[in-house]
């Protein structure tokens, strides 16, 4: 059973009401738990002035902060309180001022039914389309028990059932097992969390544990607490992107390179460039993505070891005019630190290069980098197949590199990639008459054929040349060939 998205209640944030598959349902009441310091207050203001901007009232019932706690969050995001009504604990203990004269009940049962009697007047006061109760530990303090706390809130759910009114409720999680009753009697229940990490930003995620009647996303999706409220990055799903293009080849601008893989690069797939450190392996990657902006189309650099002024300083060495593509937009250099990048994030980065700015080539440079931005290297493979899978069904060309460790002989790579791979491009060192050169050879190509030789790559300041099949070698791999013939010049 689906909901249409006009009987939905839109919560502001656009990563999280595509996960909902348009936003809440409407009048409806929810359940947003998460360990203190995860966002829950800031979402349930976003949530607040988006019932605002649509001309809705909204009430803010907060019972563990005060309304200047609430100002200075607000103030941290640019947003002004005033739009919507606050109900503060220090008006609540106002109400119950005359309780403690009471000797015939139970305090805590008094101030419960008390507090609750508080908040639904100041419901009837503001008629609001939207509530934010902040929070359910305060209620859990006030019963004592169990029984008590679990019958107050079922009258809370019944009482807002019969009105128009769309519920937001905050838990700390202070209550431990206690509390799925609340989320049993929840029409949704959100969950936000965050992971420690050895280095760098904490991990920030949500998660829709529940959500009565609609289809949602389900899994863990990356989220991130910046001026202006939270941003959700759902979780890449290839199979939702799909579109035609047409399978062509798409040259480095290199005849020779274009060649050695049988007329260049094809459109829709992903490559690996890999080999040891200074073998080349970027510096063939940028040819690409300098000929793909010098036809008029778009492409997208993202760094994460290399500054992008030794990028820039290097290409201008080769002669690639890259500055200039970047000045008037045809390339766009992104510089990545991975201490401070989610995969979640990346992936949306991605994906907005490719549906908003309309790139045709994405390069990562290098896979190293990005795999520093995992918590766990058995998450890679899922995370980057997922996103080339993305990739190639909308016609994208992805060149990743790859450094090894090693130098020469035998090669050791961080994390083995290549079978996510359309191409595998080896770059390698190897010692000739007294010289240390570099050798490219292509390994693999699913879309089509390629040269099996091996060729000598050059790079000096009249460019990057690929020299002639290196036929008077034998064993150029291990780094140490012997000569079949002599072929020095």
């Amino acid at each position: 059973m689906t909901t249409s998205t006009r009987s939905r209640c839109a919560t502001g944030i656009s990563g999280l009401d595509e996960l909902l598959g348009g936003g809440l349902p409407l009048h409806r009441l929810y359940l947003l738990q998460g360990r203190p310091g995860v966002g829950k207050t800031t979402l349930a203001l976003q949530f607040l002035f988006e019932g605002v901007r649509n001309g809705e009232k909204g009430l803010y019932i907060t019972l563990s902060e005060t309304r200047a706690e609430l100002d200075a969050v607000a103030e941290s995001h640019g947003w002004d309180l005033n739009e919507f009504d606050v109900l503060e604990l220090s008006a609540v203990e106002e109400a119950l001022g005359d309780t403690q004269e009471n000797t015939f009940f139970q305090p805590s049962e008094l101030e419960l039914s008390k507090t609750a009697q508080v908040l639904l007047n100041e419901v009837e006061r503001v008629k609001p389309a939207r509530v934010v109760l902040d929070s359910l530990s305060e209620f859990r303090l006030l019963a004592e028990v169990p029984l008590r706390y679990r019958r107050q809130m079922l009258k809370l759910k019944q009482y807002f059932a019969g009105r128009q009114i769309t519920v937001l409720l905050l838990d700390d999680l202070t209550g431990g097992d206690s509390d799925l009753h609340i989320q049993s009697i929840a029409h949704g229940v959100l969950t936000l969390d965050k992971l420690a990490q050895g280095y760098g930003v904490q991990r920030r995620q949500i998660q829709i544990n529940k959500l009565r009647g609609v289809k949602f996303r389900e899994g863990s999706h990356d989220y991130l607490i910046e001026r202006g409220g939270l941003m959700v990055f759902p979780r890449l799903i290839a199979a939702e992107h799909r579109k035609g293009f047409k399978q062509e080849p798409v040259s480095s601008g290199i005849a020779e390179f274009d060649k050695l893989l049988g007329g260049g690069l094809d459109r829709g797939t992903s490559n690996l460039f890999i080999g040891p450190a200074g073998s080349g392996k970027s510096t063939v990657a940028l040819h690409h993505a300098v000929r793909v902006a010098d036809t008029g189309d778009k492409a997208i650099i993202f760094i994460f070891d290399e500054n992008r002024k030794t990028l820039e300083t290097r290409s201008k060495a080769l002669g690639l005019d890259l500055e200039k593509h970047v000045r008037e937009g045809r390339i766009h250099v992104m510089q990545v630190d991975p201490a401070d990048l989610t995969p979640g994030q990346f992936a949306q980065k991605v994906r907005d290069a490719v549906e908003k700015d309309d790139v045709q080539l994405v390069m990562i440079d290098s896979l190293n980098g990005y795999l520093n931005s995992m918590p766990d290297e058995r998450f890679l493979s899922l995370q980057l197949h997922e996103l080339l899978s993305y990739l190639s069904q909308l016609g994208i060309v992805t060149i990743m590199t790859l450094a090894q460790h090693g130098i020469m002989g035998t090669m050791q790579t961080p994390v083995d990639v290549t079978y996510l791979s359309d191409t595998v491009v080896l770059f390698r060192y190897f010692e000739a008459i007294g010289e240390v050169r570099k050798a490219i050879s292509v390994m693999k190509k699913r879309s089509g054929v390629h040269e099996p030789s091996i060729r000598e790559l050059k790079m000096s300041a009249r460019g990057l040349q690929v020299g002639e099949p290196l036929s008077g070698f034998q064993g150029i791999l291990t780094g140490v060939p012997q000569i079949v013939r002599d072929v020095k010049s």
